[in-house]
């Protein structure tokens, strides 16, 4: 039986769960109102930001206590609030910004399908289609507001990859790299200004590309890149690396399977297939960090997809023709595995 102070720290720690979508969106609302930009890299009193943000000096005041008690503000003067080092990543302008994931993560969109869970449990539907009559990108395709706060949010999120990638795998054997549903071009700019002597393709349906080509432009390598719209469950351009990054965990295995086999068509025989996605621990238990496994089931409700082990990885390449050649977790702020596969 648990003594006093077990159940009390349980009790304390069960508290901050579910205090914890209140955090989120406190995050959200903070970022909605503009206030991480206004305050920018110096410091304000609740009435200067009120004034800048067309909001009430008391409650603005409200919602920075508790900002300074999730530590994104600080108070470095008695009523003068700045920025903490994780509260400037929700500054728009920052380069590893969060603000688009942060408006995402705490919109209707996601969050409506989460309320479905239990019966996504029970009986394996998606919450998102059972609440909206059509699958999570067939909505965006006709909504381009929400689609543009996605393209943002998945932006915001390659970053950290963009910055490891390059230097984490070697690409000098190659010399053209697809980006299969590369969004916004972020993370093949990166790869092609690290290497010179590659050529790209980013690859992405008619709706997800296009913000690319200021994208490429900006990182100097427009000259070097094509921009090709198509629909992967039918065709890939052809490269000597294709590279996939948080493409597979939005579907189930067949569907993640008819991508693979796809690419497998495309692909040259001396090529590779770089997947870079969150990968669960193999075995019994939920050991290392929630992140991955509440992944897991933000794509059981909203797109019907799956975060898998690596075990899962080589079965579902296996398939498809590949080898999983090796597999290494990317150095923060990316987190992700990169899973190698090579042509059987």
């Amino acid at each position: 039986m648990a003594d006093a102070n077990e159940e009390t720290r349980a009790h304390l720690a069960l508290g901050r769960m579910l205090y914890g979508g209140m955090v989120a969106h406190l995050i959200g609302g903070a970022v909605r109102l503009g206030l991480p930009d206004a305050l920018g890299e110096g410091e304000a009193t609740a009435a200067e930001l009120a004034r800048a943000l067309d909001a009430r000096a008391d409650t603005l005041e409200r919602l920075l206590r508790a900002l300074a008690a999730v530590d994104l503000v600080a108070e470095p003067g008695r009523g003068r609030y700045a920025l903490t080092p994780a509260g400037r990543l929700l500054r728009t302008g920052h380069p590893g910004s969060m603000a688009a994931i942060a408006r995402f993560y705490t919109d209707a969109l996601l969050l409506d399908s989460w309320r479905g869970l239990p019966q996504s449990v029970r009986d394996g539907s998606v919450a998102f289609e059972r609440a909206h009559g059509e699958t999570f990108f067939e909505h965006l395709d006709g909504r381009p507001e929400e689609a543009e706060m996605f393209h943002g949010a998945m932006a915001d999120g390659t970053r950290g990859t963009a910055r490891v990638l390059p230097g984490a795998y070697d690409f000098a054997p190659f010399s053209t790299v697809v980006d299969v549903g590369g969004g916004d071009g972020t993370l093949v700019a990166a790869v092609l200004a690290a290497h010179p002597r590659l050529r790209g393709v980013l690859f992405d349906a008619p709706g997800g590309a296009g913000r690319a080509p200021a994208v490429l432009e900006r990182a100097g390598v427009a000259d070097r890149c094509s921009v090709v719209s198509g629909d992967f469950f039918r065709s890939v351009p052809a490269g000597d690396v294709l590279l996939l990054k948080s493409i597979i965990h939005d579907w189930d295995d067949e569907r993640a399977g008819a991508i693979l086999s796809r690419c497998r068509e495309a692909v040259s025989d001396g090529g590779r297939v770089l997947l870079v996605e969150p990968m669960l621990p193999d075995g019994p238990g939920a050991d290392g960090p929630p992140v991955p496994f509440l992944s897991d089931l933000n794509m059981m409700v909203n797109t019907g997809g799956r975060e898998r082990t690596r075990a899962d990885f080589e079965a579902l390449c296996s398939r498809a023709g590949f080898t999983l050649a090796s597999v290494r977790i990317l150095a923060p702020p990316s987190g992700y595995a990169l899973l190698e596969a090579a042509p059987a």
